[in-house]
């Protein structure tokens, strides 16, 4: 895919036959990234998704964690049952909910600030709100933090609670720094959906300053299409990935070693 983005469409199809489809040879250029950025408003596209998804993630990281160390460290009556119910939502498909949920996001009240102060307006359709609060709570987050913090000794809240703290400061300052790997690897778990998020923006949202970066890859399909463009716009909505995954590889991948052992 990046090698193919530095060379024009004949020369991508003509190497097709060769080794040279994965080689940077020939007529190699940075023409189709200029001509991405003519085409499509592809930065603005990436900050609205960088935005989305990383607004996804703090706040999905703070409203699981809660819900799983309540679970798991406090006395919840029918624990068992509501971790249960929790966990069986997974078996539902989104497109089965994404009418019902459409319907739903288009009731919530809408508050605006303009020049003459505030207004009311009914429903979260092409907003960026609506790219982000249905999918803050996720139950396999829940149940993975549930799991780590399970397996955190509870002798430490013991020790807090005769210090004088209470639930939320054992969650804040005992509970939190001892699970990186569990919180590295749910804000991994929770950015993938939110940046490759498709149908649902494709929904949503119909303002095209509010659009997310898939959304720009059916600009290239709509004339004559340029597969070096299709390329280059692909390896940069790309890139935040990768980079995401290097900042956390280590504590991604030592959540799933010592889910493992644990195990």
């Amino acid at each position: 895919m990046f090698v193919s983005s530095l060379k024009p469409d004949n020369q991508i199809f003509g190497d097709l036959s060769s080794l040279a489809a994965f080689l940077p040879i020939g007529n190699i250029s940075l023409d189709n990234y200029a001509a991405v950025f003519d085409r499509v408003p592809a930065a603005r596209f990436l900050i609205n998704s960088i935005g989305v998804s990383a607004v996804t993630v703090i706040l999905g990281i703070f409203v699981n964690s809660l819900a799983a160390f309540a679970l798991s460290r406090m006395r919840v009556p029918a624990k068992g049952l509501i971790l249960t119910l929790i966990i069986a939502t997974l078996i539902i498909p989104f497109e089965t909910l994404a009418l019902p949920l459409l319907w739903w996001v288009n009731q919530l009240p809408n508050f605006s600030v303009g020049p003459e102060g505030f207004s009311y307006l009914k429903g979260w359709l092409d907003t960026y709100q609506v790219q982000i609060i249905p999918f803050v709570a996720n139950a396999f987050s829940v149940y993975l933090f549930y799991q780590y913090f399970d397996s955190i000794p509870k002798e430490l809240d013991e020790a807090a609670r005769v210090d004088g703290a209470g639930w939320f400061r054992i969650y804040r300052t005992v509970i939190l720094p001892l699970s990186g790997p569990a919180i590295a690897t749910v804000a991994i778990l929770t950015f993938l959906p939110a940046w490759n998020s498709y149908l649902w923006p494709l929904m949503s949202v119909q303002s095209e300053e509010l659009r997310p970066v898939m959304i720009g890859v059916q600009y290239f399909f709509q004339l004559n299409v340029s597969w070096g463009e299709v390329m280059a716009y692909c390896s940069l909505i790309t890139l935040p990935v990768v980079a995401l995954f290097i900042a956390f590889q280590r504590s991604f991948v030592n959540s799933i070693a010592s889910t493992g052992v644990k195990g």
